[in-house]
């Protein structure tokens, strides 16, 4: 299953909040340039994080954004889930439907699949995504070069 680039980038925003687990406040364009991508993408990603509860921006001077407890908790395959819509891996309508729609069995194996996928994502929360050898890699991201 390929997860979308929204999807990569959210993973990537809660991965990047989890390693300071608190001890610092990032901003969204701290967290875009830390992990490569574009500032406009990452703020799309970063505004569903919030909508979801799994991050948290504190506003003001020295502001910015904060993994929440519930964030850190989160399973992987719940937040891969939700962020990928639970989408179908095949769509069988459109405009012209599939003949074989109704009898299909490679629908049901590809749904299994994708199901089976996430169960084992669920394995994980976010906090288990920054062990080591991640975490320091993470941090490492974001420091001044020297």
């Amino acid at each position: 299953m390929r997860l979308t680039r929204y999807t990569d980038l959210a993973l990537r925003a809660v991965m990047r909040l989890a390693v300071v687990d608190g001890a610092e406040l990032l901003t969204t364009r701290q967290i875009a340039e830390s992990v490569n991508v574009p500032y406009t993408h990452m703020a799309k990603a970063i505004a569903q994080l919030q909508h979801l509860g799994v991050i948290e921006a504190r506003r003001g001077r020295g502001g910015g954004l904060v993994l929440t407890g519930e964030g850190r908790r989160t399973s992987v395959g719940d937040l891969v889930r939700t962020l990928e819509s639970d989408r179908e891996t095949v769509v069988c309508e459109g405009a012209e439907p599939c003949p074989l729609a109704a009898a299909c069995r490679l629908r049901r194996a590809l749904r299994d699949a994708q199901e089976a996928f996430y169960g084992s994502l669920n394995a994980l929360t976010v906090a288990d995504l920054v062990a080591s050898p991640t975490g320091p890699v993470l941090l490492a991201l974001g420091a001044p070069p020297g």
